[in-house]
């Protein structure tokens, strides 16, 4: 017995030091892709300035105005921008494992149960008929709260009818789908109301951009972030068992259901979060799991930090190839929808079978 369980260790080991050396391969990637991010704006400035600049930022008092100004460019309006992006793709990334894990399906991600077209809806309402879901809020902070709490109706929609009735996952799919289709309804109706200009600060804000991401708002998705990614890797365990089906998670003493709820509550929450700074972000969730899964397997021990990695080099890519994009750029969610739409028929077409 001891010789048949050395090539299993053996085994074991090889696939932990691949696995982690994967994960750190893409977070290195990361961090790069972070400092040509910062480095992008109207005015030269160099990759090697820029990683000048966030070394020596606040050194000296000594300083020119164009040198006080590249400083002002890459810490206070691209380096947040940076670091929220990459927090919403670290979000986005591990949502989707979550969701294609406990619901047992390639499709899904963290919009399905429909917190995009809640957030949409609830920014409408407040764009076109000034109404807030906080009294006497106004301007972005409006905005954020009505697009927060809209967002997470459609997961109290779920945790409401699974309190009268068992629901299994494809249940929480199709729920989450009528009522999606009740909120862009009920938000196209409102665009017929609205002005153009409002029309079109609608349509922005669905694409998905993080060019809105300041360093007020920077706490708060790292927040969100850790909240998720060390929650679900808390829950790894328990995941794994739910992406075996119920039965089999129900004879090792779990409640699939009970699970499959916390696994929403935590995913709606974190998501609900990323999308009231940067709007609708498409296929980030969708994509990045796909490509974890290729690469290091489906144990969501190892799923959940790759397609953290994979999510937050994705989205922060993107948004490079979007600000160089013709004269004045390109919302993020246009490059991901380009990027990730040929990628997705792609990994549909060669996924093994076995992966899931």
């Amino acid at each position: 017995m001891h010789g048949e369980s050395q090539p299993l260790k053996q085994s074991y080991r090889k696939h932990f030091m691949s696995s982690v050396l994967i994960i750190a391969g893409i977070s290195i990637l990361t961090a790069i892709a972070v400092v040509v991010s910062v480095s992008i704006s109207q005015y030269h400035i160099g990759f090697s300035e820029a990683f000048r600049i966030l070394l020596h930022h606040g050194g000296g008092t000594d300083t020119t105005y164009a040198e006080w100004l590249k400083d002002h460019i890459v810490w206070d309006m691209n380096l947040p921008r940076a670091i929220g992006g990459v927090a919403v793709g670290v979000i986005l990334g591990v949502g989707g494992a979550v969701m294609q894990s406990v619901v047992r399906n390639p499709l899904a991600d963290p919009y399905t149960t429909g917190i995009s077209s809640g957030a949409m809806f609830g920014v409408t309402v407040y764009l076109v008929l000034g109404i807030s879901v906080v009294p006497f809020a106004a301007g972005d902070p409006a905005q954020i709260f009505n697009a927060f709490v809209f967002a997470l109706i459609p997961a109290a929609v779920i945790i409401f009818i699974s309190s009268f009735r068992k629901t299994s996952p494809t249940m929480m799919v199709l729920i989450g789908i009528g009522v999606m289709y009740i909120f862009a309804a009920s938000t196209t109706l409102l665009k017929f109301t609205a002005s153009s200009e409002t029309i079109a600060e609608i349509y922005t804000w669905g694409i998905g951009s993080i060019g809105r991401i300041g360093w007020s708002s920077v706490p708060v998705l790292l927040g969100a972030m850790m909240f998720i990614l060390l929650s679900c890797m808390v829950l790894s365990r328990s995941i794994n068992l739910l992406s075996s089906g119920d039965s089999t998670a129900s004879s090792l003493g779990m409640n699939p259901s009970r699970m499959r709820l916390i696994c929403l509550v935590i995913v709606s929450v974190s998501t609900a979060v990323a999308v009231c700074f940067s709007g609708t972000i498409g296929f980030v969730g969708l994509v990045s799991p796909h490509i974890a899964r290729m690469t290091v397997g489906s144990n969501v021990k190892y799923l959940i930090p790759c397609s953290a990695a994979v999510g937050g080099f994705m989205l922060i890519a993107a948004d490079c190839i979007a600000r160089n994009a013709g004269a004045t750029g390109l919302p993020v969610g246009v490059i991901t929808a380009l990027i990730g739409s040929p990628l997705f028929l792609y990994f549909l077409i060669k996924q093994r079978k076995s992966a899931w």
